[in-house]
């Protein structure tokens, strides 16, 4: 469970270039560190090693010579007579000693050390030390001023290589100074003196390059393993890039058929209900052109005119399933609210022939109420289902109607209140969805009875009002029925609204 957690965490991010590059610098950083402190160790156990080695080196080497010279004066007796060929070999034997050690890189110096009557003595080559023992009078030694250092340290260290007869090593630097005690025949002569500078460093040289090749190689393999995982990424990131693309691309063309299918319902259902309210108008025109004479000849011609304006809006409207929206809010329009309350009330619910003592109005209007861009018929389409909305949900033998307009002059905000004294909306449909919008407008919702509903005219209304920029919500009142309140915001008032529209003659008749 876990790991799949850390693997779905993990699915979340891709590799980039910048992220390679801190990989790798980071990488890269701890692989110096951690390279310097190998190199440091590695160099401390070399010189720890070297020095044990050059001391141990130093050491045989010394001894070997040592070792030689009593072999071959062991093989070669004193008391016997050599002849001139086999004293010259013997003389020769001693110098290839000696100088096969000189030729050594290595070896600086090589002398054997010793005292006769309390002079010391430095012997160097092998006519000296062939003379020295296998002469009865020696030639006193002629000890040269190279030595004169060797002669000084063996002076102070005779006693303990006489006494121990053990080989004694003095340390300088680079540079070891080995006292070899020479013992031929069980008795001692002198020391063997070698100074003897070993030089490793071409040992430590070829491990650290070795190791540099091992580090730089390392490097390289983490550079090539990041660059193969970044190719990778990319491509695996670019495939899924491009599927995503082409499931936006899919859900876009989906996501606009959608809207252009609700587009198309709306538009259907806009017909639909504006189509009814036509017929009812179409009949009001015929029973006004039956009832017209010389007396209401101009009441009548005002009436029909706006109703010949709102049905040429519904034939304009089947046009446009989206109508464009300078058709909705332009500046040519100056509607008067209070004017289409009065004339929707006096001319579609109060005719004088049906006008039914079962539905009453009362109209609170504002005369402070600006005009309004919107057009008129636009404005008849959105208060009209309202009222008409009241009047079916109030279920009451009389039925009182108050429309009530108002003005917020400081706030810059108008509002227009339809109000019932009747059972009320039910309280679940007051409720607000996610998006905000209350239930009783959303589509095919209706406070009607099963069988009667339609679910339009709150739904149409409220549409129509957005679109127009205003609002609208619905509450019930603690004494009783229920409001409808639509918000008017006025941002920039073109003038103040005439005193009263009787006739409402001052307002725009564009389509």
């Amino acid at each position: 469970m876990m790991k799949r957690k850390l693997f779905e965490q993990f699915k979340k991010y891709h590799f980039e270039w910048k992220h390679l590059a801190v990989l790798f610098m980071v990488l890269i950083f701890f692989q110096l560190l951690v390279s310097y402190i190998n190199k440091v160790s590695l160099h401390h156990l070399i010189d720890q090693t070297e020095n044990w080695y050059k001391l141990d080196s130093a050491e045989k080497i010394a001894n070997l010579t040592s070792t030689s010279i009593e072999l071959l004066m062991e093989t070669n007796p004193t008391k016997k007579t050599y002849s001139a060929e086999e004293r010259r070999e013997l003389i020769q034997a001693f110098n290839i000693i000696f100088s096969q050690q000189i030729l050594q890189r290595n070896i600086q110096e090589v002398c054997l050390l010793g005292e006769i009557e309390g002079q010391y003595y430095a012997i160097d080559n092998g006519q000296s030390l062939f003379d020295f023992f296998y002469l009865d009078n020696p030639r006193l030694l002629q000890t040269e001023h190279v030595h004169d250092e060797a002669i000084g340290l063996y002076k102070e260290l005779e006693e303990n290589i006489r006494r121990k007869e053990q080989i004694l090593s003095l340390e300088e630097g680079q540079v070891y100074k080995v006292f070899v005690p020479l013992v031929p025949r069980g008795e001692y002569f002198g020391a063997l003196f070698m100074r003897i500078k070993p030089d490793f460093g071409f040992i430590t040289t070829q491990i650290t390059s070795n190791y540099d090749e091992t580090a730089l190689i390392f490097s390289a393999l983490i550079l090539f393993g990041l660059l193969a995982m970044f190719y990778i990424s990319a491509y695996t990131v670019r495939e899924r890039d491009e599927a995503q693309q082409l499931l936006f691309k899919e859900r876009e063309r989906y996501i606009k058929e959608h809207i252009a299918h609700q587009k198309e319902a709306l538009f259907t259902k806009r017909i639909y209900h504006t189509h009814h309210k036509a017929e009812k108008i179409m009949g009001f025109i015929k029973e006004d052109l039956r009832n017209l004479n010389p007396n209401n000849f101009e009441d009548i011609r005002h009436r029909i005119s706006q109703y010949a304006n709102f049905i040429s809006r519904v034939i304009y409207d089947m046009k446009w399933y989206d109508p464009p929206l300078q058709t909705i809010r332009s500046p040519i329009f100056k509607t008067d609210l209070n004017g289409v309350i009065r004339f929707i009330v006096d001319a579609i619910f109060q005719r004088t022939s049906s006008q039914s003592e079962a539905v009453q109005f009362t109209l609170k209007l504002d005369d402070r109420l600006p005009l309004v861009n919107i057009n008129e018929f636009v404005v008849w389409e959105i208060i009209e289902p309202l009222i008409q909305n009241a009047i079916d949900h109030s279920k009451v033998e009389t039925i009182h109607v108050e429309i009530q307009s108002h003005y917020d002059a400081q706030n810059q905000l108008g509002s227009i209140r339809i109000s019932d004294n009747g059972k009320g909306i039910r309280e679940d449909l007051l409720g607000k969805e996610a998006d905000g919008i209350q239930r009783l407008f959303l589509e095919n919702i209706s406070t009607k009875e099963e069988g009667r509903r339609t679910g339009y005219g709150c739904y149409l209304s409220y549409q129509i009002a957005l679109r127009c920029g205003w609002k609208i919500s619905a509450e019930n009142s603690s004494a009783g029925g229920a409001s409808f309140i639509i918000f008017i915001p006025f941002g920039k008032i073109s003038r103040k609204a005439p005193g009263t529209h009787e006739k409402n003659e001052g307002t725009q008749h564009a389509i």
